[in-house]
Order: C-alpha cells, then sequence, then structure tokens
C-alpha cells in the first residue's frame, strides 16, 4: 500500500504525542477498546514469531487489592526492604549522559508539583501514585516465562511500544512502569502465576486528566545527531 500524507501523519502523531501520563480520569476503558489495542499490539516482531508476552488486565477491586498491599509494604521501610527487582533494570553504576537525563526527568517533574529537593515525604508519596497506577482505570501487568533470553525481552519491548502507540492511536494515554518490580512476589500471588513466570512491567492506562499539572511534563529527545553515524 502506497503512504499517504494522511496515513504517515497519524503514524507519526500516535508516536509523537505520546508520553507518560500521571494522572488519570476515571472513566472505565471498554474491555472492546483493550482487546483492539492488544491485537495491534500482537503484530510487533518477535525472533522466529515466540511472541514471548503475556498481559494481565487488572481493573475494578482486582486492581485495587493489588494496590493496597503493594501500597502497604511500600510504606513500611523494614518491609519495603524484603522486597528486591527480579532483575536489573538500571545500571548498577550510573555515569553521563544517563544520569543528566535521569536527574533532569526527576526534578522537572518535582519542579511541576512544587516539590522542593529536601521534602522527601512528598517524594515518597509522589513515588507511591505508581501503585494506584496513577489513578487510571485499567492498570497492564506483562510478564513473561522464565526460560525466555536477552532477545525475547528486546521482542518484548517492541510489543510494549504498540500496547502504548495503539493507545495514544485511540485517544487513551499510558505509562510504562518499573516500579512494579520490586514487588514482583506480590504481583505474583494476585496474578496466580506459575512459578516459572516473572514480571516485565506494569502499565497504566485510561484518559488523561487535563487539570493535572504533571501531565504538562513532556521530557526532551536528544536529536538524530546526537546518536547516529552514518557510514559509506
Amino acid at each position: 500500500m502506497k503512504p499517504t500524507s494522511e496515513s504517515i501523519d497519524a503514524v507519526d502523531h500516535a508516536i509523537t504525542s505520546r508520553h507518560s501520563i500521571r494522572a488519570y480520569r476515571s472513566d472505565p476503558v471498554p474491555r472492546e477498546l483493550i482487546e483492539q489495542i492488544l491485537a495491534v499490539a500482537a503484530r510487533a516482531p518477535s525472533g522466529t514469531n515466540t511472541q514471548p508476552w503475556q498481559v494481565h488486565v487488572l481493573t475494578g477491586e482486582a486492581k485495587a487489592a493489588l494496590s493496597r498491599e503493594i501500597r502497604a509494604a511500600y510504606d513500611d521501610p523494614e518491609e519495603r526492604a524484603r522486597h528486591t527487582e527480579p532483575y536489573a533494570y538500571y545500571p548498577t553504576e550510573w555515569r553521563s549522559p544517563y544520569i543528566d537525563r535521569r536527574r533532569q526527568v526527576g526534578w522537572a517533574l518535582y519542579g511541576l508539583l512544587g516539590i522542593g529537593k529536601t521534602d522527601k515525604a512528598r517524594m515518597h508519596e509522589q513515588h507511591a501514585r505508581n501503585y494506584d497506577f496513577f489513578g487510571a482505570p485499567v492498570g497492564l501487568m506483562f510478564t513473561i516465562d522464565r526460560v525466555m533470553q536477552q532477545g525475547s525481552w528486546l521482542d518484548y519491548g517492541m510489543f510494549l511500544q504498540n500496547v502504548m502507540v495503539a493507545a495514544r492511536a485511540r485517544g487513551l494515554d499510558t505509562c510504562p512502569q518499573a516500579a512494579f518490580t520490586q514487588f514482583h512476589r506480590i504481583i505474583a500471588r494476585h496474578l496466580g502465576l506459575r512459578d516459572d513466570q516473572t514480571v516485565v512491567c506494569g502499565m497504566s492506562l485510561g484518559w488523561a486528566d487535563p487539570s493535572a499539572i504533571e501531565n504538562t511534563l513532556v521530557t526532551e529527545r536528544e536529536p538524530v545527531a546526537g546518536f547516529t553515524r552514518y557510514l559509506g
């Protein structure tokens, strides 16, 4: 099919208008719409078509119960210390430019919310909002079988991007959340996961609250010249 300017604009808009939303309206998302998004996302490529993704959709009391238990564990320093991530998402040793970008987005968010650099209590509360899916009506949990290797995790990233772009094309918003992985044992119990499954990440899904100032945060991206080399 020959691309048209309209089709190019629609795809580009779905990609470039996506950003992490941290406050949602409570309006429910119809199951049919969720299934449309996941069906489109499932067209993501994967090595030898292994399709390693597994999705768990939480709404209502199922979502609320998970949020309550994780929040209780997060608020208790001793209990929180008993929970560790199942895999290393971030580097053990930060260096520039990655640490600079991390700090920049953190202080930009806190600045919008009026949270000072020494206000540990409000920082704690803001991070805790992850575990309520930022008020979104739908929480998605993504898992993978432990037997799958690094290549399948790369495939998984393409699937997650498809979910977010397909949602944006339908006027919905998302926030991918690695914060959930620390509490993977709680999540496994709520989802009834097998021992050979592990949590990849969570994701909030819903309609952005236009009145929330935190939703005005759009992070910067490195220009193409900053990460690209042309040879030949």
